[in-house]
């Protein structure tokens, strides 16, 4: 016989809260967390985050420690401890997903700077690696199908036709935060890392539809580069992803071959690529070879199924799929990181006060505020947002938190939008691919 399937704790915790704290602290059962926390369970749950949780009296039941909740997310059948990543020029704390393709997240305390250094942005593929090209201004882009004139143009012509600009915008993987459902979605296991901020400069994809001449017929983008399907074969695009017309004559929707002043790295798509900002990155299409404009919803790889789509109506959590309940994942949901301190921080006895820095960032919407939270929820302070440079910039923010006394804490952060749609304290909506999960980051700070 096979042997049983143990569940992991962030799945035990889901399935009984209760039978989970009693596995985990030795909770008695009848026993409310609240009761747990001021008697004899109090010391085994402190012992095991490392010191006296001061807001225990708070602590929502069936919470799973942030100090634990790293280990809690992952799949039982998984390696110990994160691999790291090993590539030329990228910063060696950044965490391999996945080796075929290569995929690796950028760690939130890694996401420090208002703009994200090359070393640092996360590393999303689908297909093989192509190589480097020798000549980047000999690169030829196609633009063809619903227009009044096909046009093919040399990376050179591009950037001598059209005037070029520069934004910071935030480039996001569409299955991040992916690692925060359960049960546990396919995919690569994102936590909030597959997202970065970089000074992009192109010129805007709109400039060459117009001078192309869109028909009346033009619907939707199609989008093709020159990276191999994994198996191979030349004749099977891995991704093929698309944009309504609306969406691609956005003036931010760009074409884009330099990254924070330097030319486009080949990892990162160069020598061109799109930026399709505030959308899933696998619409800004990297190694872009082909535009085809269509006449109707694009349906290449990556367009149909469950492939970067979300459920209409909500579904049970691990129930079968009906495609006919799933809609094209757009604008990206809000998601709000903390950068300083990093998860598992320890600060010095008699510490009273903790300094704050982070991030937060929307889809096509905008974001309002940021609030943080010591004491599991019960309380909010609101941050302070610096000014975007443009539209589709993160907000960065900082805050400054006040602690009662030593011991352990948990510091939420949740950002809000312009619509007044906030972080959920657990990723919802469950779908089979794991998208828009985006509940509120908590990190766990030890003082003395």
């Amino acid at each position: 016989m096979g042997r049983k399937r143990e569940r992991s704790l962030a799945e035990l915790y889901a399935d009984d809260p209760e039978r989970a704290d009693s596995v985990v602290f030795g909770r008695r059962p009848g026993v409310s967390r609240r009761g747990f926390l001021g008697g004899a369970g109090y010391a085994a749950m402190s012992a095991a985050v490392g010191g006296p949780i001061v807001y225990g009296a708070t602590m929502p039941g069936g919470l799973v420690p942030a100090a634990l909740a790293q280990d809690a997310a992952k799949a039982p059948a998984a390696p110990k401890g994160p691999q790291y990543l090993k590539f030329p020029g990228k910063d060696p704390g950044l965490v391999v997903l996945g080796e075929r393709p290569l995929v690796a997240e950028t760690p939130e305390h890694l996401l420090d700077e208002e703009t994200t250094p090359i070393a640092k942005f996360y590393i999303r593929n689908n297909g093989q690696i192509p190589e480097p090209v020798k000549d980047a201004d000999a690169w030829k882009l196609t633009v063809d199908g619903e227009v009044n004139g096909k046009l093919e143009l040399t990376l050179g012509e591009l950037k001598k036709r059209f005037k070029p600009r520069t934004y910071r915008m935030v480039l996001e993987c569409g299955g991040n935060g992916r690692s925060f459902f359960t049960p546990q979605a396919s995919g690569n296991q994102w936590t909030n890392g597959g997202a970065g901020c970089a000074e992009w400069t192109g010129i805007p994809l709109s400039d060459v539809l117009k001078a192309a001449g869109l028909k009346s017929t033009a619907v939707y983008t199609a989008h093709y580069g020159t990276d191999l399907h994994l198996s191979g074969d030349a004749t099977k695009p891995p991704l093929s992803r698309g944009v309504p017309i609306k969406k691609a004559m956005d003036q931010h929707s760009m074409l884009v071959w330099a990254m924070n002043g330097e030319p486009l790295p080949n990892i990162h798509g160069g020598p061109l690529r799109l930026v399709i900002p505030g959308w899933p990155g696998s619409a800004s299409h990297k190694w872009l070879s082909r535009i085809w404009i269509r006449d109707k919803e694009h349906d290449g790889p990556g367009m149909t199924g469950t492939s970067y789509r979300v459920a209409i109506k909500p579904m049970v959590p691990g129930a079968k799929a009906d495609s006919s309940n799933f809609k094209i994942l757009e604008s990206m949901p809000i998601r709000s990181i903390i950068t300083n301190p990093s998860n598992g921080t320890k600060l010095a006895a008699g510490t009273r006060e903790v300094k704050l820095r982070g991030a937060a960032w929307d889809g096509d919407s905008e974001v309002r505020r940021v609030d943080l939270s010591v004491d599991y929820g019960a309380t909010w302070q609101s941050a302070t947002l610096a000014k975007p440079k443009n539209r589709y910039d993160w907000r960065r923010w900082t805050a400054s938190l006040k602690l009662p006394s030593d011991g352990y804490y948990e510091i939420w952060a949740r950002a809000t939008d312009s619509q007044g749609r906030m972080q959920p304290h657990i990723a919802g909506n469950w779908n089979p691919s794991g998208y828009g999960g985006n509940p509120m980051h908590r990190i766990a700070v030890l003082v003395g």
